[in-house]
């Protein structure tokens, strides 16, 4: 007994209608002509800067003082290790800014009477070095530190300047990481201490990884402003890329004025 072969099935390929192809050509139609106009308005812009910058009277000068090649090849050394420092300072600060500012607001979250002390030694501390300027703070550690002639206690500005970053940024980013706590429903945290974790396993392996995705924008912010920041250790002496370059100008000014 032979069994008949079934049939194929043949299914016909999707065929756009007109009316798809016509809208889906509108579309690119559209968005080439809305590149098209943003390139010349660019372009045009730029053309009208241009010429308004290069017109001006003093362009001269400041073109020998600003962008000048050969100054630029001299200073690009100094310059360039200046930077290595404010990247050595991001990092470092970076890292160990993190570590303490979520701990400053795990402790400022932490429950039950008995750590009253810790949260309030966390809260004061999270206020004082908000308030604080940074300037101020640097000024403070950089030079303050110092003079109290402790055993101990370095003199070096990079350190002392990194120091004093840490210390305000933390309070800046104790302050994220609480948000990012208390924005975790409660209900969290009881599904997790009903499925027999206790509150530090429920805070580590549920609340907090939770709550570290929900401030990774507003953590990159603080680090932007941070790398901008490092440049204030200058004040205590330390040569960063802003500090570099102000001493090559310092003196090509010496060199011109001889």
């Amino acid at each position: 007994m032979t069994l008949d072969k079934a049939p194929a099935v043949h299914e016909d390929a999707y065929v756009p209608s007109e009316r798809r192809i016509a809208r889906e050509r509108y579309r690119r139609a559209r968005t080439r002509r809305a590149t098209a106009i943003a390139a010349t308005s660019t372009l045009v812009t730029g053309a009208v800067l241009f010429l308004l910058v290069t017109g001006s009277p003093g362009w001269t000068r400041t073109r020998e003082t600003f962008f000048s090649a050969h100054y630029a090849r001299v200073a690009l050394p100094q310059v360039m290790e200046g930077l290595w420092l404010n990247l050595r300072l991001l990092a470092v600060c970076g890292a160990a800014v993190l570590v303490f500012g979520l701990l400053l607001a795990v402790a400022r979250t932490l429950r039950g009477p008995v750590f009253f002390p810790v949260r309030a030694l966390a809260t004061a501390y999270t206020d004082f070095f908000r308030g604080l300027p940074l300037i101020i703070c640097l000024l403070m550690v950089v030079f303050g530190l110092p003079a109290l002639r402790l055993e101990g206690v370095t003199t070096d500005p990079v350190l002392l300047g990194g120091g004093a970053l840490v210390l305000t940024y933390s309070a800046y980013v104790a302050e994220v990481f609480r948000a990012g706590i208390e924005s975790v429903h409660p209900s969290q945290r009881a599904a997790a201490r009903s499925l027999g974790l206790s509150s530090g396993q429920a805070l580590r392996f549920v609340v907090l990884p939770q709550a570290v995705r929900r401030v990774v924008p507003p953590l990159l912010n603080d680090l932007v402003s941070l790398q901008k920041d490092t440049g204030l250790v200058s004040i205590a002496g330390a040569v960063d890329a802003v500090y570099a370059a102000q001493i090559i100008a310092s003196r090509v000014g010496d060199w011109r004025g001889g």
